[in-house]
């Protein structure tokens, strides 16, 4: 019986034959249908096992032996077939036009699709199987292959009319080659990086027609999602490279394989960018998160895996150079830019280096724009617009402060300078001074007042690193620019400097940069900044008390000094004389820094006269501190410290009742629980007394009270104040001859280890790379939440409207006024004791003690009747 009349038999069968006849007669059609030939053949014979014997085969037989037997070869043919009628169309001499032929490329691009995912998820499908229809699954795809660039041919040749359902039908095949771009990304390189050449090549040869319907933010993503994967592949490849320490062939030719391709894709971007830029302001983010994630895996990033140098140079060459091109291709596109200085953009922690090193390199290329884009990156956009962007400047300062862990690191980058040969390694704090500067140089003038007011606001930014380079470019500006620009600046930062009531880190930052401004300032206009804020004005002390006089001639200095001296030293009295409210002791703080100034400027060695003005001080500021009034009242603590320093100028030649009295006074207000800022005051008293020497009759008294507070700093648990302790400890002994106080100060073997290790400039551990990267990172985020709080805090007080009319707050409180004025008291009775012993009594004295004295009966009476 033949082949044809046994089928034929089998339709016939019935239920029970079939079911009967199973296991010989499904054999038999497997090898029926893999040794046909014939198409025809194969689907007659498959749809006899579907009809016939398929309801009878149990679900758990069906894909062994039926399934993975039959569908690979059908498809294989399948899939030859449509490429024999894609080129037999493609074959016709005259163009073909695409309405003629729609529905042949839709429906060969879905058995395209359907059969690239079949291959991509064989593993899964076919589980432990797979090796039983491996070869015909290779068969099947190469045929897919075939099929798809016989079908990419004939559409290259098509020509596009104009009507909807042609620019339609294009949009469409256009999308769908895009999904098996995504299909076929990791599964050959050769066939992904075709189908991308296609999509970009129609894309710009239809423009005109399909421009406004491609989904363009879905083709910007793909290629750089692809981008992405080979880059990672490359990365990948050259840290098994250096940490295995073995390179083979074969390696290195995946390496330059995958860094190619990620060439190839960032050119398809570039060429498709430029065609479309009008249509991508989707896009922008994509795009520069783009560079961030490159950025963030590549050295010198905290987070990039190790690769050697020469993997480095050929990504930095080969790949990074176009990138840096994409970058150029987006500066003048005005949703890029709002993507870059977006002011409410929050990023992942390891985007943050690469978002400053993007914005560097786009000042790098600004100078070679327009003026008129230059501008729009200098400036920032005022409402109504929906999202608010920062100028470049300050976005520069802002995303800098926020790479603290890469500063202290520290990264270093690479920088060549035009009268260098080489290439040398700077930190990157330095590098991102360099660029800034070097911008600023090239500035258009119209940009001039946003750099002046970027440069203010990140002086007194709340983020010491972001102060410190703006501190630094400001210094470069006065030095580039004229000298009236420099005096202009000083004037203004002098005045902010004047009127900026207490203490804060902001006006320190004002401070330094004053300072640092004052030595750039010619003579002549020094002289003017003198006759602008004459010394001798009370009023300008609160100015003079923060200003080094070595800025200054020594012939202008020498004035200022005697001016400020005189002026500091009259207030310091009036204040101490009528000491009554808050307002006054913040004035007797300003009024003694301005006198700390101006003996600054003298050295330590003052003359007879100033000796003797200083001790007057000295002696009436002693009654103002009690503990429990100092402990809770930051304007005594404030004056407390100022005390301690300036009794150092005179401590060398005091007498020894009132050296046993300033030291015996110090443990009773710096207790462990002190303010750091007491802490630190005291330490640098102490300091001053390491080349003293001590009278015999005050050494028992002063010498254990000198140990003791050692003792209790060298035990700190404050890292700053412990650390300043063991610096301040170690230079005390070293110069002082009062050996006994070394030894007492040392009561621990903890204490005496690290002091030797001091001494010994002796590495006591050193920490693991891994670690200190988490700790800086630890650091960071506790310092984020703290500045955060203080420009919350700062930003409700500025949103707080005033009350129509607000009493004076600068009184004291009722218990602290009775402090006040009982000490006045006690302060005047103890004066009227010391003359008494110096001089002739007045006749009227004893009668004025008596009233005095009747007044205090009545207190106590009044104290007991109201306890």
């Amino acid at each position: 019986m033949s082949q044809t009349e046994g089928v034929e038999e089998m339709r016939s069968w019935s239920q029970e034959t079939c079911r009967r006849e199973l296991h010989t007669a499904l054999p038999k059609l497997r090898s029926m249908f893999q040794g046909s030939d014939s198409w025809e053949e194969m689907i007659r014979l498959f749809k006899i096992v579907t009809e016939v014997l398929l309801p009878h085969i149990s679900l758990e037989e069906v894909e062994h032996g039926v399934f993975s037997q039959l569908l690979p070869k059908n498809m294989a043919h399948w899939l030859e077939a449509l490429t024999a009628c894609v080129r037999d169309v493609c074959s016709a001499e005259n163009p073909v036009a695409l309405e003629n032929v729609h529905s042949l490329p839709t429906s060969v691009l879905q058995i395209l699709v359907t059969t690239f995912t079949h291959c991509k998820e064989s593993d899964s499908l076919y589980s432990g199987r797979l090796h039983l229809v491996l070869d015909l699954l290779q068969a099947i795809f190469k045929e897919a292959v075939c099929l798809q660039k016989q079908l990419m041919e004939l559409l290259d040749k098509a020509t596009l009319g104009s009507s909807a359902s042609d620019v339609a039908c294009m949009v469409s095949l256009l999308h769908t080659f895009l999904d098996i771009c995504t299909i076929v990304s990791k599964m050959d390189h050769a066939l992904h990086a075709n189908t991308w050449k296609f999509i970009i090549k129609q894309s710009i040869k239809h423009q005109a027609l399909v421009e406004s319907q491609v989904r363009h933010r879905d083709i910007v993503s793909s290629l750089c999602d692809d981008i992405l994967v080979s880059f990672q592949s490359c990365l990948q490849i050259a840290e098994h490279v250096k940490v295995t320490g073995i390179q083979e062939n074969t390696d290195q030719r995946l390496f330059q394989k995958n860094l190619k391709l990620c060439r190839f894709f960032v050119n398809s971007l570039l060429h498709y960018i430029k065609e479309f830029m009008p249509f991508l302001s989707e896009s922008c983010a994509h795009l520069h998160y783009l560079y961030l994630q490159i950025y963030s895996m590549f050295p010198p990033s905290l987070y990039a895996v190790p690769i050697s140098d020469i993997h480095q140079d050929e990504i930095a060459n080969v790949f990074l150079v176009a990138i840096d091109l994409l970058i150029v291709q987006l500066l003048s596109f005005r949703p890029f830019m709002d993507s870059v200085l977006n002011e409410s953009q929050e990023l992942p922690r390891e985007q943050q280096f690469p978002k400053c090193l993007l914005l560097i390199n786009i000042l790098d290329k600004l100078p070679t724009l327009p003026e008129d884009v230059q501008i729009l990156w200098c400036s920032s956009n005022k409402p109504p617009e929906e999202k608010q962007r920062m100028p470049i400047f300050k976005a520069v300062f802002q995303s800098f402060a926020l790479c603290s862990p890469e500063i202290s690191f520290p990264v270093n980058m690479k920088e060549t300078f035009a009268n260098a040969q080489s290439t040398v390694n700077i930190s990157f704090y330095q590098y991102t001074c360099i660029h800034l500067c070097a911008f600023i140089v090239l500035l258009p003038p119209v940009c001039f007042s946003e750099l002046e007011c970027s440069l203010l606001n990140a002086v007194i930014s709340y983020r010491m690193m972001e102060s410190l380079l703006a501190i630094d470019v400001w210094c470069f500006l006065a030095r580039y620019g004229t000298t009236d620009l420099c005096a202009h600046h000083i004037t203004v930062i002098a005045n902010l400097v004047k009127y900026c009531p207490g203490k804060s880190s902001q006006l320190s930052h004002l401070i330094v940069l004053l300072r640092r401004l004052l030595f750039l300032l010619d003579t002549d206009y020094q002289a003017s900044f003198v006759k602008m804020f004459p010394p001798e004005q009370e009023e300008n002390l609160s100015f003079w008390q923060h200003i080094s006089l070595s800025s200054l001639p020594s012939a202008w200095g020498s004035e200022v000094k005697k001016s400020l001296y005189k002026t500091a030293f009259l207030q310091c009295k009036k204040c101490l004389d009528s000491m009554q409210t808050l307002e006054e002791l913040q004035k007797l703080n300003v009024s003694l820094s301005a006198l700390l100034m101006a003996c600054r400027s003298s050295g330590r060695l003052l003359d007879s006269e100033q000796h003797s003005d200083v001790a007057v001080i000295i002696v009436q500021l002693v009654p103002l501190f009690f503990q429990n009034q100092v402990s809770g009242h930051p304007l005594l603590q404030e004056t407390f410290c100022l005390f301690l320093d300036l009794f150092s100028y005179i401590a060398r030649k005091t007498e020894p009742a009132k050296l046993i009295q300033v030291v015996s006074l110090i443990p009773s207000l710096c207790q462990e629980d002190s303010p750091a800022q007491i802490k630190l005051s005291v330490l640098d008293f102490l300091s001053s007394l390491a080349n003293i020497l001590i009278p015999q009759e005050a050494q028992i008294m002063v010498l254990p009270k000198i140990a003791g507070l050692f003792s209790m700093f060298l035990s700190d648990p404050v890292w700053l104040v412990n650390q300043h302790a063991l610096e301040t400890f170690t230079r005390f002994a070293e110069e002082t001859s009062y050996e006994e106080i070394v030894t007492q100060s040392m009561n621990s073997e903890d204490i005496k280890n690290r002091v030797i290790s001091i001494l010994n400039k002796a590495v006591a551990f050193v920490e693991p790379i891994n670690r200190r990267q988490e700790r800086l990172e630890e650091e960071k985020s506790i310092l984020e939440k703290k500045i955060s709080h203080c420009v919350q805090k700062r930003e409700e007080f500025l949103s707080l409207e005033p009350c129509r009319k607000r009493s004076r707050k600068d009184s004291l409180s009722r218990d602290e006024e009775y402090e006040m004025h009982i000490h006045s008291a006690e302060k005047s009775l103890i004066a009227v004791q010391a003359l008494i012993k110096e001089s002739h009594i007045p006749a009227w004295l004893q009668k004025k003690l008596d009233s005095i004295h009747n007044l205090l009966t009545k207190l106590q009476h009044s104290c007991q009747q109201h306890p």
